[in-house]
């Protein structure tokens, strides 16, 4: 059974004569900034000149370079992109640790991986927020939060748990609830929920069932209400209410129709490739391939998402989503 701390467990206190920087002030580093300076926490912004450090400082924070933001935190939130990170933890983060310091990450990719390896003399810990920065901040703000997951890959000081959960709370995980992972699980489940359902198998599925409705000589902008603008509406029930939930809040015809349907179109074989994609997460396949593109300067990367850009679906898609918006 997973281990859930809630506010009542977590100590907020530890946090009172701590410095935290916050590395990065792009979406998770803004609200994580915003929420902690809410809840009392001394936070500075450690970030390269340009829109981000102009920002952080218009909102009020002490703003550093990385390198200086480092030198003067006792905990260090590292919220730059995934690819970003090994050369500025090269370059800035690592020269300037210190014993007995507390770092953070909010995904396990670079440990996990092998990418960035952190000196024995320090914490190093995962606070992972299930839900985009946008969310992390606006359920602060009404009061409530969003769940997350909180590890340790390294112990040194004996308190790294606690110092973690601190900034949890600081965020407002822990009134909804922080689930104990490690840095394995964390990475792997998220990978491997982001491209067999969440990002790619929930966007091909939906491109495929736009095309087959469009090539059997439907209109396109009654193929696109169908397959893709009614997914959220069955998305929210799901949400609201779980899958036996949304399947009583649907017409009889949509229940039989999808349960025994649905089986057929994703099947065994589909479970099977999803496998096969797990497998190379596991394995590492994928993170050398991604680290490999995003060397090469993510040139595939790119033409993939032009290919979307250019498509019919998104093309309807604009058509109708400008209709809905407008009046």
């Amino acid at each position: 059974m997973a281990k859930i701390y809630k506010d009542k467990d977590v100590d907020l206190s530890i946090l009172s004569k701590k410095v935290v920087a916050v590395l990065g002030y792009g979406i998770q580093g803004r609200a994580w900034a915003l929420n902690m300076r809410d809840s009392g926490v001394k936070i500075i912004i450690g970030v390269r000149p340009g829109k981000s450090f102009d920002l952080a400082r218009q909102e009020g924070f002490e703003v550093y370079s990385v390198s200086e933001a480092v030198k003067r935190a006792d905990i260090i939130a590292v919220l730059l992109p995934d690819m970003t990170q090994p050369s500025v933890w090269s370059a800035e983060i690592a020269p300037n640790l210190r014993r007995g310091m507390n770092v953070i990450f909010a995904h396990g990719f670079n440990i996990r991986f092998g990418l960035i390896k952190p000196p024995n003399d320090v914490d190093v810990v995962l606070i992972a927020p299930k839900a985009p920065g946008k969310a992390v901040r606006d359920e602060f703000v009404r009061g409530w939060g969003v769940p997350a997951l909180v590890a340790v890959h390294q112990d040194f000081t004996g308190n790294a748990l606690k110092t973690a959960l601190a900034v949890a709370k600081a965020n407002g995980f822990t009134r909804v609830g922080v689930i104990e992972t490690t840095f394995a699980e964390e990475t792997e489940t998220d990978l491997i929920g982001e491209q067999n359902v969440l990002v790619g198998g929930l966007l091909q599925l939906l491109k495929y069932g736009f095309e087959v409705m469009v090539e059997l000589g439907y209109q396109p902008e009654v193929a696109y209400f169908e397959a893709i603008n009614e997914a959220k509406l069955i998305m929210d029930l799901i949400w609201e209410r779980g899958l036996t939930g949304m399947l009583l809040g649907v017409s009889e015809t949509a229940r039989y129709g999808g349960l025994t349907v649905g089986p057929f179109v994703i099947n065994e074989d589909v479970k099977r490739r999803m496998r096969e994609a797990a497998e190379r997460v596991r394995n590492g396949e994928f993170a050398r391939e991604w680290v490999n593109e995003n060397q090469r300067g993510a040139l595939k990367l790119r033409e993939l998402l032009k290919q979307v850009q250019n498509s019919q679906v998104e093309r309807i898609g604009e058509e109708l989503r400008m209709m809905m918006r407008s009046g």
